[in-house]
């Protein structure tokens, strides 16, 4: 048929041709810079059964830290309830600027004046896309006591904020499991805290540190930050962070999903590569309505590996599924650790996690919250965990 064509009509298709494949390249760069923006429908979608990852896949992803209280705004454990902080007048001499300050993350005067702000656009203005991730902090120590950059001194205690100009669109808590890791935890509050705020939400930072030199449990760490954190304010949604992921794109957005989201689709450890499709590790999303659905977390992962994959097959068994953003936005770059003992028992509390999804996670949990301190930077809690016990 190509033959029996004449030239000139061979020149004309090829021409057309050439055409379309312009046209579909410019559709799909402008697809590319709206759909980190845009409708979650849109993102990758994994909805495979029930199965169990292989050896070298479960926990992608971990953390162990610990930091002591120093640059501490206000202390519930020192006799200062949470609610009523400001009103007590309570302000430390390292930081005599936040008299002003409550707990809820705002100063009487503007939360006066909120409701009459305008609401946040869907789009948040100033996104910039790829991001310079910084490798260098101040110390922990300055970050808490408020002493730093422009970013630092607009949050309000307990590293709550809320944008200026408008009413922001998600009540957002950023969950971070943490013990003896403080010099990630300042290189995390140090490229998270701008990210967040040019995203126009309504966050708090919220740091869960286990007590003591036990097991590590990730999984019990965040269903207390959950917890503990709604005690705090009226969060929508709840962002589940490593402590050593640092995000790479600031159109990857921390805002309230449609559906259970993983968010670091692209780590650089993994050459920015999804390790497995049921992965659900590292920075994840979840609506407070889906958290409480499922069950919150497994207690029972101690140690490292499991407690992620134990969530992803909780996911699909209550009807979500996981959504994920395009691996070009939702990058992270890992820092260095010292990975933690494997959990010898984790295969065999994924095969029997199906019969526990309704006793086991936040309906079983118990712990000791020992401190709860609102630094400028952040809110830390120092809770102490149950020993292991065995599943039922």
């Amino acid at each position: 048929m190509w033959a029996a064509l004449h030239s000139w009509q061979r020149s004309q298709l090829c021409k057309l041709l050439a055409v379309l494949v312009a046209a579909a390249l410019l559709a799909q760069c402008a697809f590319s810079l709206l759909e980190p923006r845009g409708l979650e429908p849109l993102f990758t979608i994994s909805s495979l059964p029930l199965r169990r990852p292989g050896p070298g896949a479960a926990g992608a992803y971990r953390a162990r830290t610990h930091a002591p209280p120093r640059g501490l705004l206000f202390s519930a454990s020192d006799g200062l309830p949470a609610a009523d902080a400001t009103a007590t007048g309570a302000t430390p001499a390292a930081a005599p600027d936040l008299a002003s300050l409550s707990v809820d993350g705002a100063n009487s005067s503007a939360a006066a004046n909120l409701s009459a702000l305008p609401i946040c656009p869907v789009l948040p203005p100033n996104l910039e896309g790829p991001l310079k991730v910084s490798r260098e902090s101040a110390p922990l120590a300055s970050l808490q006591e408020g002493r730093g950059p422009a970013w630092l001194r607009a949050l309000s205690a307990g590293g709550h904020f809320r944008p200026s100009g408008c009413r922001a669109r998600h009540r957002v808590a950023v969950v971070v499991p943490y013990r003896d890791r403080a010099a990630h935890l300042a290189l995390l509050l140090t490229n998270l805290h701008p990210l967040l705020q040019k995203q126009q939400l309504d966050y708090r930072i919220v740091v869960v540190e286990q007590a003591g030199n036990g097991a590590f449990n990730r999984a019990m760490l965040m269903n207390i930050g959950f917890v503990e954190a709604l005690k705090l304010y009226d969060f929508q949604c709840f962002i589940f962070h490593d402590v050593d992921l640092l995000p790479e794109d600031d159109r990857n957005l921390y805002t309230c999903p449609e559906q259970p989201r993983h968010m670091s689709v692209a780590i650089d450890v993994f050459k920015y590569r999804l390790p497995y499709a049921d992965i659900f590790g590292g920075v994840s999303a979840m609506t407070r309505e889906q958290f409480q659905k499922v069950n919150g977390f497994s207690n029972m992962f101690w140690g490292w590996g499991g407690e992620d994959d134990d969530m992803s097959n909780r996911i699909r068994f209550h009807g979500y599924h996981i959504s994920r953003y395009p691996a070009n936005i939702a990058r992270y770059k890992m820092l260095t650790h010292r990975k933690q003992r494997a959990n010898p028992k984790r295969y065999e509390f994924l095969n029997t996690g199906r019969r526990r999804f309704r006793t086991d996670g936040l309906n079983s949990l118990h712990y000791d919250c020992e401190r709860t301190l609102l630094y400028r930077s952040h809110t830390q809690l120092l809770v102490r965990l149950p020993s292991p016990t065995a599943p039922s």
